[in-house]
């Protein structure tokens, strides 16, 4: 019971995420469906800013704490209607605190970390014990591993509080910069009365975010070749 009541909290939030995932109630914040009533949800931000982004930033926070899968729609949505600048600091802010919440949740959860690690954990432990630091920011900052997952294995690896929200709020905010691109792109293609579909992603205004978003995916490997190199 005592291990029961440990997890529950990790067990609710994933809970959560999954009901938001099966039920589709993130489908309203994807591209095409968004476009349609773009005009009405300008207008709402225009004049209730603060009230804007204060629910922007708890629906981000909610959807990184609960690892739902299409949290990037959500994040997209939010480059459309906030632009690129405001919206890179609403998503950095919001992925924190979520992060944070799963964090606490999976320390919880975990305990003293005696128990045994998840198979995500195992994958970046030994990177991690030689070198905390520089590797909490690498993986924050290198979208090498699902953002949920790489903070569940900081939570169990009991990472310092003070490097976990340092190091989250820089990789957020870092892959922040190029999601809310994406999203801002499509806004200007959508808005020109181009149809949405897999062309718009082919567009210079979006084509380059995505770009720079698999660029820092490949880091992992050409730090591993580097490394291999000098071995």
């Amino acid at each position: 019971m005592r291990r029961l009541r440990a997890t529950l909290p990790l067990l609710l939030l994933i809970g959560i995420g999954a009901a938001l995932w099966v039920t589709g109630a993130l489908d309203r914040f994807r591209p095409e469906q968004l476009v349609a009533q773009q005009q009405e949800w300008l207008q709402i931000i225009a004049a209730h800013p603060m009230l804007a982004w204060c629910i922007y930033v708890g629906l981000v926070t909610m959807v990184i704490a609960t690892c739902v899968p299409a949290s990037w729609v959500v994040i997209l949505a939010g480059g459309m209607l906030f632009g690129i600048l405001h919206a890179t600091l609403l998503t950095a802010a919001g992925e924190t605190l979520g992060s944070l919440v799963l964090y606490v949740a999976a320390r919880h959860a975990f305990g003293s970390g005696e128990r045994p690690p998840p198979k995500m954990v195992e994958r970046v432990r030994r990177g991690y014990l030689e070198h905390p630091v520089s590797y909490t920011l690498f993986l924050r900052l290198v979208p090498v591993l699902p953002f949920g997952g790489v903070t569940v294995a900081l939570a169990w690896l009991r990472c310092p509080l003070w490097l976990f929200v340092i190091s989250t709020f820089l990789g957020g905010g870092a892959m922040a910069i190029f999601e809310t691109a994406i999203g801002a792109g499509l806004a200007q293609s959508l808005s020109a009365g181009e149809p949405f579909g897999a062309h718009l992603f082919l567009q210079t205004r979006v084509l380059l975010p995505v770009l720079a978003l698999a660029t820092l995916a490949l880091v992992p490997i050409a730090v591993q070749k580097l490394r291999s190199r000098r071995a």
